[in-house]
């Protein structure tokens, strides 16, 4: 028989569900937000996983290539219509946003996002950092003009040379 995971991912713990091909839940639980826990609870099931599904968040990446690593076909849910799909429950927790997402990886009622490699994510990790650095020696500079203007020193423009041609002489 198939079965079929939805989790819920959260920062420390994660909800998980699990249903067979009828849409029976077969087994719930909260296990740690970390790869290694997530696929040791599904070893520990002893049952045939067809699909593990998330919805796609900041943790969902690293998740994804885990359970993908250790063989689990594993789908990222796009936000916006595992929302939409979820909004017709009275009250909403996590317990019940696992239930609902294996039942729509059990449907076929999802939409995949792509997951990207990690290379692409290392490479956008360091264009991130490094925008953010700019941005804080922009703000460090600006600062310091506003400052020193207090005091009536007025700065024209400095570049990085004349600034360092100054300093030589």
């Amino acid at each position: 028989m198939e079965h079929y995971v939805g989790i819920d991912v959260s920062l420390e713990f994660s909800s998980i569900c699990v249903v067979d091909g009828t849409g029976r839940i077969i087994r719930e639980a909260k296990v740690r937000s970390e790869p290694e826990a997530l696929v040791g609870f599904l070893v520990g099931l002893g049952l045939a996983v067809t699909r593990v599904g998330l919805e796609a968040g900041p943790l969902s990446q690293w998740l994804h290539a885990g359970l993908t690593a250790a063989g689990h076909e594993t789908v990222l849910l796009e936000t916006r219509h595992v929302k939409s799909a979820l909004s017709a429950m009275v009250v909403k927790t996590d317990r019940r946003d696992a239930r609902g997402i294996a039942q729509l990886l059990r449907m076929g009622w999802y939409r995949p996002v792509h997951s990207k490699s990690l290379a692409a994510q290392e490479v956008r990790a360091l264009l991130a950092g490094r925008k953010m650095l700019l941005n804080k020696l922009l703000d460090l500079e600006l600062s310091i003009r506003g400052i020193l203007r207090g005091f009536g020193l007025k700065l024209g423009e400095a570049t990085k040379s004349r600034f360092a041609a100054g300093c030589a002489s």
